[in-house]
């Protein structure tokens, strides 16, 4: 392999760039460069018509940043260059990976610092956000779902026709699946897949009994490493329960029905595979105290063979799974965290990333780490009232806030560069 003595010339928009093939090699396989080598990773020989350089009509400033950090793995954007054209000239090039990992490091919820602020549309009816696996989001209000892509540029929204989303999710970087309450006698409600760039309804997903179509609300959804898909349900008689579609199909497989009472919590492990429940929970019987009151959400932690649950004071719980019906372990922190409470408090939600736990309280988020669960920082801005609710993903935090139908995007910083 020899690529470290070749150089290669080109000629962008009428400038000459000289590199070296060992520089051209970061791009990797997969971008415009890697079509200029073998597979061995040797250059190919020049241009069959004789020519020294290659030439390439495109934008030469963008060329220069972007040679630049395959040099040196470093982000250097002058003030000449709009972001949005060098993200455009990144696509072409296929360093887009390149420049996402240059803007913002790895993901870590105690380095995390607010990138930027966007206002949504219509104050105070924020129902969901949700994290693309790309960097962009998805954001719920009322019946309508706005969806960003990672340089935080919206698409086309989806519109339900005045039925209100109650939850979003990412299939992939292409399709976003919502779920929506049912109109009684209308038919519709439910789930249906979208296409996150156009906004185009590519499939809905049903409920079949006797070869009859079920009005049915979908709630709350969720994915399993072998695609298939979750949600919660409630029929026209409320009859809550889990259902389980192929998307292949848009099949529902089943649907888990629970009749649970309204004054007390409930958490349920599903066996799909044995159809039957393995693990519950349920604070029947159980004497509530002043710290002990209902819980709000509840998170599945694998790894330490537990439920951690959080309840309208914000104290965090841990459940153990070995047990069933074991009590909840509470770990108090809201003597700590308690200030003024805002005009419109939310319940608090939990979320699990990259082995951190984080809980959002007001309008703050706190992160967790460690065996013990320590709170180790917490993520506040000035001003948008109480968090609704937040996502992590794409190396990115999103959290929503439900006075301004404003939403904050938290972003690692890089590492400097020494």
């Amino acid at each position: 392999m020899g690529i470290q003595k070749d150089i290669v010339k080109f000629n962008v928009g009428g400038r000459i760039f000289q590199t070296t093939a060992t520089t051209l090699a970061n791009a990797g396989r997969d971008s415009f460069f890697g079509a200029l080598f073998d597979d061995n990773w040797d250059l190919l020989q020049q241009q069959p018509n004789g020519r020294q350089e290659y030439f390439i009509d495109r934008n030469p400033d963008c060329f220069a940043v972007l040679l630049d950090l395959l040099r040196t793995g470093d982000l250097c954007i002058p003030s000449n260059v709009p972001e949005r054209l060098l993200y455009r000239e990144a696509v072409f090039y296929g360093l887009i990976d390149h420049v996402r990992s240059a803007k913002w490091g790895p993901f870590d919820g105690n380095r995390l610092r607010l990138s930027r602020s966007v206002t949504g549309r219509a104050p105070g009816d924020g129902t969901a956000i949700r994290a693309g696996p790309d960097g962009g989001c998805c954001v719920a209000h009322g019946s309508m779902v706005h969806v960003f892509d990672w340089m935080l540029e919206e698409h086309p929204p989806i519109n339900l026709d005045y039925q209100r989303v109650n939850d979003i999710g990412w299939v992939n970087a292409e399709n976003v699946l919502i779920s929506a309450c049912g109109r009684l006698g209308k038919g519709d409600g439910g789930m249906g897949l979208f296409n996150s760039s156009t906004g185009d309804l590519r499939n809905k997903f049903n409920v079949v009994h006797d070869n009859q179509i079920k009005s049915f609300t979908a709630g709350a959804l969720s994915f399993s490493p072998d695609y298939k898909i979750f949600a919660s349900c409630k029929g026209r008689s409320n009859e809550y329960g889990i259902g389980v579609w192929d998307p292949s199909y848009c099949n529902c497989l089943l649907v888990a029905t629970l009749f649970p009472r309204k004054d007390n919590c409930y958490i349920s492990l599903l066996d799909f595979r044995e159809k039957r429940m393995v693990w519950s929970w349920s604070d029947i019987r159980t004497p509530l105290t002043v710290d002990e009151k209902r819980v709000r959400d509840a998170i599945a932690m694998e790894k330490c063979n537990s439920i951690c649950v959080v309840n309208e004071y914000d104290d965090l719980g841990f459940i153990d799974l070995r047990i069933n019906g074991g009590g909840v372990r509470w770990s108090s922190r809201s003597r700590l965290l308690r200030g003024e409470m805002p005009d419109e408090p939310c319940y608090p939600k939990l979320a699990l990333h990259n082995g951190q736990l984080f809980s959002s309280t007001n309008d703050c988020i706190s992160v967790f780490c460690g065996p013990d669960w320590v709170l180790t920082s917490r993520l506040r801005r000035s001003y948008g009232g109480s968090i609704c609710d937040f996502s992590v993903g794409g190396d990115r935090l999103f959290a929503l806030h439900s006075e301004e139908n404003v939403f904050d995007v938290w972003e690692t910083p890089p590492p400097p560069v020494i």
